[in-house]
Formats: structure tokens, sequence, C-alpha cells
């Protein structure tokens, strides 16, 4: 099999881990919530299921580029700014601060999931920019 075909099969299967991940931490804003903090069952497990999966797509993606030269089409960079929100917004969500609020948690997972639907539709629609 072709090593770019396995690399994207890869980077698919670790961005499907992700929604998975996303969605169960996610319950963790909602049930059983302590405080200002995330429900704390499971939460290691939790932790390092997303960051296997962040870690998967971050390497594959990087192997991918190296395989295609680094030459790109014009909505990759769309999709990098939406992969550092999708990030960024995550940390804010999960980072171990009680004086971040619940309603500031949720809302970071409220952007990181609409990072996430806008990251795939584009990779669905592949629009050309230029």
């Amino acid at each position: 099999m072709d090593l770019q075909l396995t690399v994207k099969i890869v980077h698919m299967i670790a961005v499907t881990l992700l929604i998975g991940a996303i969605i169960a931490r996610g319950l963790t804003l909602f049930i059983g919530v302590r405080g200002n903090q995330p429900n704390p069952v499971a939460r290691k497990l939790l932790v390092a299921w997303q960051h296997l999966a962040m870690t998967i797509i971050i390497l594959t993606g990087l192997t991918s580029l190296v395989i295609k030269n680094f030459e790109v089409q014009s909505w990759f960079y769309a999709k990098i700014i939406l992969f550092l929100v999708l990030f960024s917004s995550l940390i804010k969500a999960y980072k171990k601060d009680d004086s971040i609020l619940l309603a500031q948690r949720r809302a970071g997972l409220t952007i990181a999931v609409v990072a996430l639907i806008a990251l795939i539709s584009l990779v669905m629609i592949k629009p050309n920019f230029g």
C-alpha cells in the first residue's frame, strides 16, 4: 500500500479518536461537576485518550507534509488556524484552575466543537481560495 494512503488512514483514525475524546470529556463538564472543575472520574484516561489522538494527528500531519514536499492547497492554512483554535479552546476548557468558571469551560468546549465541525467541513469541501 502507498505510504501516503497509510498515513492518511492513520490520520483519519486519529481524528475519529479525537472526536470520541472530545465528546467523552465534554460530558465531564455537564455530569458530576465539582465546583468549577470537570468530573474527575476517569480523568487520567480521558486526558491520555485526547493527548494520544492529538499527538497522532500532529505527527501524521507533519509526515504527510514531508511526503508531499510541503506542497499544500490554499485551504490548508485555514485548516491549521482552526486546529490551533481547537487546541487552545480545549486547553482553556480543561485547565486545572479554580478561577475558570464552569460557564467559561463550557464556552471553551463549544468553541472547540464549532472549530472541529468547521475543520471537518473545510476538509470535506476543500474550497479554492485563490
